[in-house]
């Protein structure tokens, strides 16, 4: 089954599959593999922000209508942030919207529907060479640069000139190739389960992020999903984690069934199957995308919003970058570090000032009140409820950041 490519791909998640069909719209043939056979599950929010949407425009105008149209999902309109003194804050993805006229701005959508539906996309696309079930175990520098791809039993599968490594968040590639080690500051653990019939839920499927002052520095998250489904997690950085020493299961359990505000409307819920945990590599830390002959993407490349915990977006975004600079590599016939730290400025180019917004936010969450002197603040500021918003969608917050006027609005109102 040995095949020569100039480009692989590792992974088929949201980073991989983009990159791939990316590369098919520029005419670049790329060979992807993945460990797992489609529709798989994937330990993750669900939610899909604006930013996904925009990327799924960038691969096929059609894709974002194409999306909305699946049964598997439900649109969502914005996000009901939770203060630890129970301030509710709603931020419209889109402010004014009109549910009759608009076109969603973000969705939810278990992973096993989304992901299925990017790599039903990749399976249309003769330029991709998609296999499926295939295990990667082994990687290995070629003595020409490049890469040799080997299965558990030693097998060669196949040889490439440069190597997209997109699969997540527990890539042996990122640790032991790339060096991107696990740092407890820059990490966070999640769990998260399903639930049915859980009550007060938004008619407008806002997704709730609850900030409670006893489980601060973390928070737990709400997705309404279709069918009165819900997805229900807790996300905290690992550090204070293992500092604390929490047990994040018991915690989940204890909150639902002892919040003023949440047991009421888990009193009667159901939960569907296990609770299950997953690490989240966060973007928190500028670390290397590249080095000689690969590029690293989403999850992978440690690229996980600090704040929120998105990563489909990131992933999207950076596998959108890693196909316009794998093909310029191989067009030109340079694989070097030097030429592929390109992929690296373009991707910190468009995320940088952003995962640094949310890193600082995420500070906020160690002290509480703080965290409620903003909520009380924006309920009743314009400027910093749309910062709020901008940040769950494709709108470019860099402009706004280079202002000192708009510091200035922040903290102290106006419009």
């Amino acid at each position: 089954m040995t095949a020569h490519h100039h480009i692989c791909i590792l992974g088929a998640g949201p980073g991989g599959a983009t990159a791939a069909l990316h590369l098919a719209n520029a005419g670049q043939p790329c060979l992807l593999l993945d460990r797992a056979a489609f529709p798989r599950d994937k330990v993750c929010g669900d939610a899909l922000s604006g930013k996904v949407l925009m990327e799924l425009k960038r691969i096929d105008e059609a894709l974002p209508a194409r999306l909305g149209a699946l049964p598997a999902q439900v649109p969502s309109w914005g996000i009901d942030f939770f203060a630890p003194n129970g301030r509710r804050l709603a931020i419209p993805f889109k402010p004014q919207f009109d549910k009759a006229t608009d076109r969603p701005a973000g969705h939810v959508a278990k992973r096993l529907d989304f992901d299925n539906f990017l790599v039903n996309e990749v399976r249309q696309r003769p330029e991709i060479d998609f296999r499926e079930n295939v295990d990667v175990a082994r990687t290995e520098r070629t003595p020409a640069g490049g890469w040799q791809l080997f299965d558990k039993a030693g097998n060669l599968l196949a040889e490439c000139k440069l190597l997209l490594v997109a699969n997540g968040a527990q890539s042996a590639f990122a640790r032991q190739v790339a060096g991107h080690a696990l740092e407890p500051d820059h990490h966070c653990v999640g769990l998260r389960t399903y639930y049915r019939g859980v009550a007060g839920l938004s008619p407008d499927n806002f997704i709730e992020l609850h900030f409670i002052k006893e489980f601060l520095p973390g928070y737990l998250w709400v997705f309404p999903l279709p069918n009165g489904q819900a997805n229900v997690g807790v996300g905290m950085l690992s550090k204070t984690v293992a500092a604390k020493k929490i047990n994040l299961r018991q915690r989940l359990d204890e909150i639902l069934a002892t919040h003023p505000a949440l047991a009421p409307r888990f009193a009667q819920a159901e939960r569907l199957g296990p609770v299950r945990g997953f690490g989240l590599p966060l973007g928190s830390k500028r670390r290397a995308l590249s080095g000689p002959h690969y590029l690293l993407l989403g999850d992978a490349g440690s690229l996980i919003d600090p704040f929120s915990g998105e990563g489909i977006s990131h992933a999207m975004v950076s596998g959108r970058h890693a196909a316009v600079w794998a093909a310029q590599a191989v067009a030109s016939g340079d694989f070097s570090p030097q030429f592929l730290q390109n992929y690296d400025k373009a991707v910190y180019n468009r995320l940088w000032q952003e995962l640094r917004l949310s890193r600082a936010m995420q500070r906020l969450l160690n002290f509480p009140s703080l965290f409620n002197i903003v909520a009380n603040r924006a309920a009743n500021n314009p400027t910093l409820a749309e910062t709020l918003s901008a940040m769950f969608l494709d709108l470019d917050l860099r402009e706004r950041l280079r202002k000192p006027s708009f510091y200035f609005k922040l903290l102290f109102g106006g419009k």
